[in-house]
């Protein structure tokens, strides 16, 4: 799945000679198509929330630019970077404490298309259209660039496999950034997150904890995709 996003830089060029992968979070295989992989909510999509036992609280509802969803009785809940399944399992979980058997359903009446999401060191962190075939530094250059703070030697790179797991891909971009090597850019599949740390990705699960699960509207990434 791919979400291609561009930033317009004002970039000072960085030294690399060839890309490097750091052994704390290795490149992984990326799907070539992903045909059949389940749904996964972005901002933007219209959603139907069906309570069957209790219709009162049925709900239409927008993903908000920030990827949370406003409920009655529970608090906002992340929706963006899930599956309906997903969503509609923590939905039960957190009206278990307000009904007796909730019975929960989430329907997605409306997508808003193909897109991904820049976040991190970037000037810019939100949804960007997929338009055309869009590659990774031009998805960062559309959010704005990278910030003086940016580790521009990992970046990370997101997707969903066919099966609805989440894999990981680290990736350094200063030489597509500097010209040395455009050939390494990295062509976007609609959905992909790109993640752009501020220092060195030193240990794997404080990298998700930190970056993925509080940082992104992601909060299904298991730590073994990685």
């Amino acid at each position: 799945m791919k979400w291609s996003l561009l930033l317009t830089v004002l970039i000072a060029a960085a030294c690399g000679p060839t890309p490097q992968k750091d052994a704390a979070l290795p490149t992984l295989a990326m799907p070539a198509t992903v045909a059949g992989a389940p749904y996964v909510v972005i901002a933007g999509d219209e959603l139907a929330i069906k309570f069957y036992k209790n219709p009162e609280l049925n709900e239409d509802v927008t993903v908000r630019p920030d990827g949370m969803i406003s409920l009655q009785l529970v608090d906002d809940v992340p929706a963006a970077g899930r599956t309906p399944s997903e969503l509609g399992a923590d939905l039960k979980q957190r009206y278990a404490k307000e009904l007796a058997e909730p019975s929960i359903s989430v329907i997605v009446r409306k997508t808003v298309g193909d897109r991904i999401y820049v976040g991190g060191e970037v000037g810019k962190q939100g949804v960007i259209n997929l338009v055309g075939g869009l590659t990774l530094f031009q998805a960062i250059q559309e959010a704005g660039g990278f910030t003086k703070t940016a580790h521009r030697k990992q970046v990370v790179l997101i997707r969903r496999t066919p099966d609805g797991k989440a894999v990981g891909r680290s990736i350094d971009v200063r030489p597509v950034q500097t010209g040395e090597r455009p050939q390494d850019d990295v062509m976007l599949a609609a959905r992909d997150v790109i993640f752009v740390p501020r220092s060195k990705i030193a240990d794997v699960d404080v990298f998700v904890e930190q970056y993925i699960r509080n940082a992104l509207p992601i909060q299904t990434i298991p730590v073994s995709t990685f």
